[in-house]
């Protein structure tokens, strides 16, 4: 059944109408989340999107404009979010935005002076009453029906119970369930005072701890000092300059970047884990190559019987997950129980200390990611090696040439130049192998010589992991400048490898 033309005429603009309206309102959820920067990008990809699929002029695009959307969303702004948080002081210790900072502190009570109540809650149809009873006069109070609604903060009144309530009372665990609310329950009580919870059956007269005053600062109603925010810190302050848990997020500039290469304790270990990482990705892609090359020639051998076995039971490593493989490892390598201390110990009484000696568990690593990087490799050369002519290794045979001439000669060098790329990718990887590091070693053992928690296995990701989530004080922000600082070595190490690879080429020809 075809579309009437009138219908068909429409359709396509409502629908766009919807589409932008259903974005709009998800623009709007998340920028009313405090999320500035993702609603603006989402803005912008909506703006994008209705503008693509519109307008004549952008036919074209209408096919690639998803998967530069998915980029904008899930690639761009994570990379932005992260360079946003290298310019905070993001922490464990400065985790909530200055109004919540605030709101939590204000919303703070201590225990004033007056009548203790021991509280309990009964069932009356669907709904509860709060029954109060005086732990010193015996005087009992009891509130109207509540519902029990933990967006609905409440002021009630209590009057004197006079006829004892007949239902049993809310069971303790029912009563723990409903703690956020009762904890913002005030009631009146019929003398004018006001008391608020205490404890799980405890009502009492309570006051706010800090007042809000008209420049921004805060009186502690207990003592009469006060608090004032410090918009470098991160923190409110008494007068003699101690913070106030709990802090706030401010913009700090550039000191995080400033840190890393001027604050002793981050510069200790920072170089000297920035050599090893570019020493393992480049011996990783060295070996895990070299290997898958070697292999490649010798599955390529005619002669060879069984290959299709031999090329199944070599590529199965990297079948497997790597993190299977890598936990078996860690096994394998136990300096107590493992089969390969088990085997050198019977051999040669031999018993390394694989993750103890830094120089061992480096070499430990280097061995299991070689063992999960060549069958890749091997695969990839197989495929190369197929698309040099017969006619080359003719011709170099009738010279008298041998295997390893013709692998030096004619297989390298021919397979060598579509293999670089893969080459550049592969070292990329590795500098940012951090699922090898955290599962195999942890980034251990640790350097002994630094304040700052760094191990000798470390890499620039694991260490920024450990920096932002670890044992150092979760710096968030820290970690984000270190990742962007990461982000633009990678960049920087692959665009002088491309370039050197084009002037190479250049060369030859």
């Amino acid at each position: 059944m075809k579309m009437p033309p009138a219908f068909k005429r429409f359709f396509h603009p409502a629908l766009m109408i919807l589409l932008g309206l259903v974005g709009l309102f998800f623009v709007t959820l998340v920028y009313a989340t405090g999320e500035i920067l993702l609603a603006g990008i989402m803005l912008v990809t909506l703006a994008c999107f209705i503008w693509i699929y519109t307008s004549p002029k952008t036919y074209a695009y209408r096919y690639l404009f998803p998967g530069i959307g998915a980029a904008l969303i899930f690639v761009v702004f994570p990379m932005l979010y992260t360079i946003r948080i290298g310019f905070t002081n993001y922490s464990s210790k400065n985790l909530l935005t200055f109004p919540r900072a605030t709101n939590y502190l204000l919303e703070e009570t201590y225990r004033a002076e007056g009548a203790t109540y021991n509280s309990t809650l009964h069932a009356e149809g669907n709904r509860w009453r709060l029954r109060l009873e005086d732990a010193e006069g015996g005087k009992v109070f009891a509130t109207g029906p509540i519902t029990l609604d933990p967006e609905k903060p409440l002021t009630l009144k209590a009057e004197p119970l006079l006829v004892p309530l007949a239902s049993d009372e809310m069971p303790m665990k029912d009563l723990i369930e409903h703690q956020a609310f009762l904890k913002g329950l005030t009631v009146l009580m019929p003398d004018g005072g006001q008391i608020r919870m205490t404890g799980l059956r405890e009502f009492a007269p309570s006051r706010a701890q800090y007042t809000r005053n008209r420049d921004g600062s805060l009186t502690n109603n207990q003592d009469g000092s006060a608090l004032r925010p410090n918009m470098k810190t991160g923190f409110y302050e008494t007068a003699s300059g101690d913070p106030v848990d709990p802090g706030f997020q401010v913009d700090i500039g550039w000191k995080n970047y400033v840190d890393i290469f001027t604050d002793a304790a981050l510069r200790e270990p920072l170089w000297r884990i920035f050599i090893w990482t570019v020493v393992f990705s480049a011996l990783s892609v060295l070996f895990c190559t070299s290997l898958g090359m070697v292999l490649a020639v010798l599955l390529n051998w005619e002669s060879l019987r069984f290959r299709s076995v031999y090329r199944l039971l070599l590529f199965l490593p990297y079948a497997i997950p790597g993190f299977i493989s890598i936990l078996v490892f860690k096994g394998l390598f136990n300096n107590n129980s493992g089969e390969i201390n088990l085997v050198l110990s019977t051999l040669f009484g031999l018993k390394p200390t694989w993750f103890s000696d830094p120089f061992l568990a480096k070499t430990m690593i280097l061995i299991v990611n070689t063992w999960l990087g060549f069958p890749y490799m091997m695969v990839i050369c197989m495929g190369l090696i197929k698309a040099i002519p017969q006619d080359l290794y003719e011709a170099s045979a009738v010279a008298g040439a041998g295997p390893l001439t013709n692998f030096f000669k004619i297989t390298m060098p021919l397979i060598l130049k579509p293999l670089t790329p893969l080459l550049i990718s592969a070292f990329a990887f590795n500098f940012n192998n951090f699922v090898l590091i955290n599962l195999l070693t942890g980034g251990l053992p640790d350097f002994l010589n630094t304040s700052t928690p760094a191990g000798t296995t470390d890499i620039l990701v694991s260490y920024t992991y450990r920096m932002a989530f670890g044992d150092s004080g979760q710096k968030f922000g820290l970690g984000a400048a270190i990742s962007t600082v990461v982000f633009i070595l990678v960049a920087v190490i692959s665009v002088i490898q491309i370039r050197a690879t084009r002037i190479a080429e250049d060369t030859k020809s």
